[in-house]
């Protein structure tokens, strides 16, 4: 019989004098195995893995249980009893780790390829050449268009996908016995998933590698597990083989969390919706370019984040820019924001009310901008690197409050708690610091202090991608219904097609900087044209083992624009123009 790679066994884990968070949780990996950890923000989950390589957080005790090791080629070891000196040979050598948080695990200090490259000094001794040539390697593996330029980049040069991408790259790059993916694509497009999946998949064919991948994306589940456990409040509540716990849940909790699975609509009518007078904001030829420092006496370069991004957004209506990362989707966001410049010529207007004068965000007066930034308020992907650290929760709703002069101290904080209990969060939190939260109760508070302003119009950008599917649902019912009682406007920055096929009344994609389709979401699930659009509803995983992503369509689609058909073909930013093949739904294509 097989010897497990790794044996957990009746693992409990607390904090303080408080009840255990993980209670008797047992699961075995095998060789070249994908167990899946399913379950809630808040489960447990990232903590029980964490205990795996002991980097638990100073007040957590492991209160009982034993994690055994084996590695193909050695004796088992107990690692919650050998010293720490032997724990660092195994960490990121024999089991890495890949961490939800790209930002937090890397040091903003040191280039990219730097940082990547340290694990082959450390753990295989390797020169300084041998080491970037196996890193520009690994980096073109995970995706990346041009690795030499990621070798000299910072981390905050990065989008948040681009990050994550590196953190993979780096637990990836000593080829690990076993692999531990806390959440490692959600902050990915799904083009971009579908390819770092099926990268897992041919590094396990290759090297043998087990990977525990821990998740709240059921779809995700079906395409790469054997082996299933699903947690909830630190106990499992389900175990088995992928195919019978996906086909036929017997918990309770499991048949939640399909239940709240969001999905593209299989069959729809297309959708015809006249276009309508009251635009809340437009953007007009929006181009945006960037110039890169370059290192020694290389020429700068100059990269294009947008060109001629057109958009109009209706009051009380939801426009969702769908994209991968690095496409300009935030960059859009941020200009609609008047956070970012955008290039001579472009033109951004905001209108309050249907009665309002038309505002021009590019050339706002101070008094202007302070009016603006109440009406217009932004929820941002990463919710740790959004949040004050140092703050505690009260001061940070009540500071936008402050610095508009609104109220008193006592409104204040009855408003604050107020949008609490909108978000689903209890008004007792307020005396909490961020690190006490979840990583999708963080995304909660971001969204309740972009609210406490009682703005007109609220630009997302990724609000769900940090959240797990049950959440997830809470979150996009409550836009919703905020939308609906408020008239609020949104302006929707995704990569996740079954979140706009939600929530979207128009949807843009966009491919590097150029918006390729546009049209409302019946009409372009029902009818997608571009080669781009339909690579990215064919990467959207479905919870279903039968109906695996067909890897070699999101390639093609994905792949360079001077490989798709000679209707869509162009080169840069040379791209033919956005024609309106039918009413509502435009393409870019040479007709």
């Amino acid at each position: 019989m097989l010897t497990p790679l790794l044996d957990v066994r009746d693992l409990s884990i607390g904090f303080g004098a408080a009840d255990p968070v993980v209670r008797d949780v047992s699961f075995q990996v095998m060789p070249g195995e994908t167990l899946a950890l399913v379950g809630e923000s808040g489960s447990g989950k990232t903590i029980t893995c964490r205990s795996v390589l002991r980097i638990l957080p100073e007040a957590a005790q492991i209160r009982g249980g034993t994690i055994s090791f084996t590695p193909p080629n050695g004796p088992a070891v107990d690692l919650l009893s050998i010293n720490e000196r032997a724990m660092r040979n195994i960490r990121g050598d024999q089991i890495s780790m890949i961490f939800q948080e790209p930002m937090r695990s890397l040091s903003p200090l040191h280039r990219l390829g730097d940082q990547v490259a340290e694990v082959l000094k450390l753990h295989r001794d390797m020169g300084p050449n041998s080491a970037k040539k196996t890193v520009l390697e690994t980096f073109d593996r995970v995706g990346f268009p041009d690795p030499e330029r990621v070798w000299k980049s910072y981390p905050f040069e990065m989008s948040g996908g681009m990050r994550q991408r590196a953190m993979i790259a780096m637990a990836m790059v000593a080829k690990p016995d076993l692999l531990i993916a806390d959440e490692p694509t959600t902050a990915l497009d799904v083009t971009t998933q579908a390819q770092v999946l099926g990268l897992i998949k041919d590094l396990q064919r290759d090297t043998g590698m087990a990977v525990i991948l821990v998740t709240h994306d059921l779809g995700v589940v079906a395409n790469m597990a054997e082996s299933v456990v699903v947690m909830n409040k630190g106990r499992v509540m389900e175990r088995g083989p992928a195919p019978a716990v996906l086909g036929a849940p017997a918990h309770g909790y499991t048949k939640k969390l399909f239940a709240a699975a969001p999905s593209i609509p299989q069959v729809a009518e297309p959708a015809r919706t006249e276009p309508g007078k009251d635009h809340i904001l437009e953007l007009k030829g929006v181009c945006k370019t960037y110039t890169m420092r370059a290192g020694g006496w290389s020429k700068p370069q100059k990269i294009t984040a947008c060109h001629e991004v057109n958009l109009n957004l209706e009051r009380g209506k939801t426009v969702a820019v769908v994209g991968e990362s690095g496409s300009g989707k935030t960059t859009c966001a941020r200009i609609a924001l008047g956070a970012e410049v955008p290039d001579t010529g472009s033109e951004v207007i905001f209108r309050a009310t249907a009665t309002s004068d038309p505002l021009y965000i590019n050339a706002m007066t101070p008094a202007e901008r302070i009016h603006f930034q109440r009406q217009a308020q932004m929820v941002f992907q990463d919710p740790y690197s959004s949040l004050s650290p140092r703050m505690r929760i009260q001061q940070t709703m009540t500071e936008p409050m402050e610095i508009h002069n609104i109220g008193t101290k006592a409104e204040r904080r009855e408003k604050a708690a107020e949008m609490l209990r909108w978000v689903g969060l209890d008004p007792s939190m307020l005396v909490r610091y961020p690190h006490a939260f979840s990583g999708g109760q963080r995304q909660r508070l971001s969204i309740a202090r972009a609210l406490t302003l009682d703005p007109v119009l609220l630009v997302c950008d990724e609000p769900t991608s940090a959240l797990d599917v049950s959440v997830q649902e809470q979150i996009l019912s409550l836009l919703e219904d905020i939308r609906d009682r408020m008239g609020l406007s949104y302006l929707f920055i995704s990569h996740d097609l079954a979140v706009v096929a939600r929530i979207a009344d128009e949807v843009a994609v966009m491919r590097q900087g150029v918006v390729v389709e546009q049209a409302a979401p019946d009409m372009l699930f029902y009818n997608p044209r571009h080669p781009y659009t339909r690579a990215l509803i064919a990467a959207q995983p479905t919870p279903d083992v039968n109906r695996p992503i067909d890897l070699n369509l999101v390639a093609k689609g994905a792949g360079s624009p001077a490989s798709w058909p000679d209707e869509f073909r162009f080169e840069g930013v040379a791209a033919p123009a956005l024609t309106e093949l039918a009413p509502g739904h435009k393409v870019r294509c040479h007709v």
